[in-house]
């Protein structure tokens, strides 16, 4: 029985079957299969034609999976990272914004059981929440709201 290596445009489907891929991403991947005869743009453009492949879908992908978890500065990097236009970050950025406060409360209390108690404290919380991509303003009223809370609860 003889091997017979997978096509490009086979692998590529491959790939989409499992997860949502940007066009940049993909062709990243499909490039170390690629040989000299191969267009890879060429396969790709049809994949998007036939609407198997899309940036937007990707972007809410995406999005979905890390607004819970960081701000919109850390999503907005990740899709840059990917090769995703500006406009359709800049959508990104926007919808992470709509409840970013509440995942930045949410990621705080899960990490750090008790409200910052000094200033190291209160800065190792910061650095912490400004590492998962939330904004200063984002940080600053998360931090000071857990302050007042703890201090309202004693």
């Amino acid at each position: 029985m003889e091997f017979k290596p997978k096509s490009l445009r086979q692998r590529a489907l491959d790939y989409l079957g499992k997860r949502e891929y940007s066009y940049f991403e993909l062709t990243q991947k499909l490039k170390p299969f690629a040989e000299e005869s191969d267009d890879i743009s060429v396969i790709l453009d049809d994949f998007k034609k036939r609407g198997w492949l899309s940036d937007a879908r990707f972007t809410e992908q995406l999005v979905h999976a890390r607004q819970s978890k960081f701000g919109s500065a850390r999503v907005a990097n990740e899709l840059r990272e990917k090769g995703v236009a500006d406009d359709l970050i800049a959508d990104a950025v926007e919808e992470v914004k709509v409840n970013e406060l509440d995942f930045a409360r949410e990621v705080c209390r899960k990490k750090f059981k008790a409200s910052p108690s000094s200033r190291e404290d209160w800065a190792k919380q910061a650095r912490f929440l400004q590492s998962r991509g939330f904004g200063f303003d984002v940080i600053k009223k998360v931090l000071n709201e857990k302050s007042i809370n703890e201090s309202a609860n004693d």
